[in-house]
């Protein structure tokens, strides 16, 4: 193309770019859009009346890739391969589809951060935490946020070098999120509305947490309590799943059918740069996404020893378990969550579970200052970050929600805002309980 071409058609093509952009934003609006009421999630006293008593069994733990009975373990893994596995048979054939590597045929990108579900969550086992992490970017204008073109997320890979996303110098709002842990995560979904609500009532309003709204995809935008990701932006695992396939792979599916943009470019099918029509996943790979993880076990303790009791019951006494809670009890098997999309089986109904996490959102004073969604009614968020579940804790070497802080001791005094008269108590221990609170620490 001639450069006297290129300076003719630049007002042409920005005004398309913002058109563009601005239509793929508002379809993601729409989908995060709330609809209904928040349910219960758990029997009434009625009901609970005519219900056999419940009786709650630890949850299984462990890192060892090994069902937690929601799905039969199925056939041995080191014999499932592309032509054998069954997607939505086993445990072993969808942790098979979570670690698949994504190729242009499938639909990747054409913008991405990574190939497959393993390369962002797999540590020690596969569903883990890992440090990769993602990169959102933005500008406040008179005290409120806009996105940069082509949402807050800036992709890291592309499949074409003219596509590939950068920060724009006027976007000074810019962050890390790092990956999180996704095992054990069908216990936290099976965790009712009500037990998340019970939590935040016991909690000194000082440090009491924030609910955070959030649709179930599935269920057409009905509203539950959000305890997925850092903003807890996201209530079922079927969301999830499919918000991440979009945006940390680029693959489109019945929740997320449209393309993003490549810093406002139409990069969809029917452009040079996508050859696989949209929604390139019809459900079924965002359903086995979303019960591999279901089918984990929740991450294991270290050992317990004198020192590590001892720092637990620091942990408690300064204030740290009024965010970080310790236990949840999950629902009855038989209930229905999701907006009515799934039923709590019993494989994760009545579990006790060790998450230390309120799953609410708090200001600590390290948020990224960027919002779940760009409009009036998500402003509140930008300073909020979901409380960090603890179990699995001794498996990462990259803390905060932006993997920015390196031990214990520094994520701690980085605590500030709602937190600060805990940290405060922190740093007046004496060295011993300093030493033995590391020592809990050391063992989630």
């Amino acid at each position: 193309m001639q450069k006297a071409t290129v300076l003719l058609t630049t007002a042409a093509l920005v005004t398309a770019t913002l058109a563009i952009d601005t239509a793929s934003a508002q379809t993601s609006r729409d989908r995060m859009r709330l609809r209904g009421t928040t349910q219960n999630e758990e029997p009434t006293t009625t009901e609970a009346t005519r219900l056999p008593a419940r009786t709650f069994t630890e949850a299984p733990t462990g890192f060892d890739s090994l069902t937690n009975g929601y799905l039969s373990q199925g056939p041995d893994y080191a014999t499932l391969e592309e032509g054998t596995v069954v997607p939505l048979r086993s445990f072993n054939d969808n942790r098979f589809i979570f670690e698949e590597v994504e190729t242009n045929a499938d639909g990747l990108g054409p913008t991405y951060n990574a190939q497959s579900c393993r390369e962002c969550h797999q540590n020690v086992a596969t569903g883990g935490a890992s440090q990769i992490a993602e990169h959102r970017t933005g500008r406040l204008t008179d005290g409120v946020f806009f996105e940069s073109l082509g949402g807050s997320l800036v992709h890291s890979r592309a499949t074409f070098a003219d596509i590939v996303e950068r920060v724009a110098f006027e976007d000074p709002v810019r962050s890390f999120r790092i990956s999180t842990n996704t095992l054990g995560d069908g216990y936290v979904e099976a965790i009712s509305n009500l037990a998340i609500m019970a939590v935040r009532a016991a909690q000194p309003s000082t440090l009491r947490g924030t609910v955070i709204p959030a649709p179930v995809l599935e269920a057409n935008g009905q509203v539950r309590i959000g305890r997925f990701g850092w903003k807890n932006q996201h209530a079922s695992l079927v969301s999830f799943a499919a918000d991440a396939y979009l945006n940390e792979m680029g693959i489109t599916s019945p929740l997320f059918p449209a393309e993003n943009t490549s810093a406002g470019i139409d990069v969809s099918f029917g452009t040079p740069y996508d050859p696989v029509a949209d929604p390139e996943d019809g459900g079924e790979d965002v359903t086995a996404f979303a019960d591999f993880m279901r089918s984990t076990k929740a991450p294991s303790r270290g050992p317990i020893t004198a020192d590590v009791t001892a720092g637990e019951r620091v942990f408690n006494t300064i204030g740290c378990a009024v965010c970080h809670t310790q236990t949840y009890r999950t629902s009855p098997p038989g209930t229905p969550i999701n907006g009515g999309k799934f039923v709590v089986p019993a494989a994760l109904g009545n579990k006790i579970i060790h998450p230390y996490s309120d799953y609410l959102s708090h200001d600590i004073g390290t948020s990224d200052g960027i919002p779940i969604q760009p409009t009036p009614d998500f402003a509140f968020t930008a300073k909020l970050m979901r409380t960090a579940p603890l179990w699995g804790l001794r498996t990462r070497s990259r803390l905060m929600h932006d993997g920015l802080t390196f031990t214990e001791k520094e994520a701690i005094e980085r605590h500030a805002g709602q937190a600060t008269p805990v940290t405060k108590r922190y740093e007046a221990l004496s060295d011993a309980d300093q030493a033995s609170l590391q020592a809990f620490l050391d063992s989630l």
